[in-house]
């Protein structure tokens, strides 16, 4: 049995992760459920040490042994890169995997409207992308690069921790950096960037004030900076961002981020109601002249309404979005209810547009 074997059968069921646990079989998440992965026996403690060990260059074996964790990511020829996450836990040696298909899928395949597609179009600006872990980030900021790649000449800088999808230079040159394998610290990378030609940053987490403010000046000093936060919804991103800085800090750094955050897109993955596989529920924020000035006068709570009646620049909260996935038939109004933001906005605007297509019928 070799790890190549386990991924490819979970590859074939259509896995998003792939966990190696001692004491059960190699297990899968698909469409959202934990299953096991067809046709392998139980792991013994040697087992899955055995099996993680084969794919670790000396480096990652030392670096694992000193630090009892560790992040990195593999590929397998001709199927798919993979993030990975090595533990040690109560029982032995564990990881979870995550599949990273080599192709970059379009903005119609992800269900980008015009508006978000326009993102890649930015000349400057901070473009967060947001949402829970596993919830489809990476994938959207790919195709928004991928775009970028196909369209500009431009020069492209990731740092990520690890490398997730890779990009082959079309139009752009890409260099893509990896946390702890090409540079110390997502800071550092990113202090660096600055004096590298950049067009296009991608800051693949978020994680700290260092990091933040330097992402800000990034976009302040006329490039186009897109970055992650685990953040729910426009709103709660931007106090997340504020509230990373010192109290004495957080006016200069809402003025400053009214006039450098271009979109905020968040994101979440439900199943679909057929049961093949899963489709993103998306809110998303552009900032207009009234939402800068909401930003700047701390007025963040206000940001849902200015969302709501935004409608005509393309602008959708997570309701709405819903709203229509559930009229489409797409997701299960019970699933819809579960991620709903307010249930009872959400039942209102699925009745509204039942009411909409009778009527359009009797007509």
């Amino acid at each position: 049995m070799e790890l190549a074997e386990i991924l490819k059968a979970a590859c074939a069921k259509g896995a998003s992760d792939v966990h190696i646990v001692v004491g059960m079989p190699p297990m899968c998440r698909v469409r959202g459920d934990i299953m096991p992965v067809d046709g392998f026996p139980v792991l013994g403690k040697e087992d899955t040490k055995r099996l993680l060990y084969s794919v670790l260059l000396e480096e990652h074996k030392a670096k694992f042994e000193e630090d009892w964790e560790l992040d990195t990511s593999i590929q397998v020829e001709g199927l798919a890169r993979f993030r990975v996450n090595i533990l040690i836990e109560k029982d032995g040696i564990e990881a979870v995997l995550r599949v990273i298909s080599y192709k970059i899928p379009t903005p119609e395949q992800l269900g980008l409207t015009e508006e978000m597609i326009r993102l890649a179009d930015l000349p400057r600006g901070l473009v967060l992308v947001t949402g829970p872990t596993g919830s489809g980030k990476s994938t959207t900021l790919a195709c928004l690069l991928n775009l970028v790649n196909e369209k500009y000449k431009k020069t492209v800088i990731t740092i990520e921790d690890p490398v997730e999808f890779v990009y082959e230079n079309k139009s752009c040159i890409f260099r893509q950096r990896e946390v702890g394998q090409h540079t110390k610290s997502f800071t550092e990378a990113l202090r660096r960037a600055l004096r590298q030609d950049p067009d296009v940053i991608l800051v693949g987490e978020m994680r700290d004030l260092e990091t933040i403010s330097l992402a800000i000046t990034a976009a302040e000093t006329g490039h186009l900076c897109f970055g992650t936060l685990h953040t729910m919804d426009a709103p709660q991103t931007i106090d997340r961002v504020i509230d990373v800085f010192p109290a004495h800090q957080q006016q200069q750094i809402r003025v400053q981020l009214s006039t450098v955050l271009a979109a905020v897109v968040s994101q979440t993955l439900l199943p679909t109601k057929d049961g093949e596989g899963r489709v993103a529920a998306r809110e998303f924020m552009l900032t207009t002249p009234a939402i800068a000035n909401l930003i700047r006068e701390g007025k963040t709570h206000m940001i849902y309404q200015a969302v709501d009646t935004s409608a005509k620049l393309g602008m959708f909260p997570l309701d709405r979005n819903l709203a229509e996935l559930v009229k489409q038939g797409t997701v299960t109004m019970e699933e819809a209810l579960a991620h709903a933001k307010n249930p009872q906005t959400l039942r209102t605007l699925v009745a509204a547009g039942a009411q909409a297509r009778t009527a359009a019928y009797a007509v």
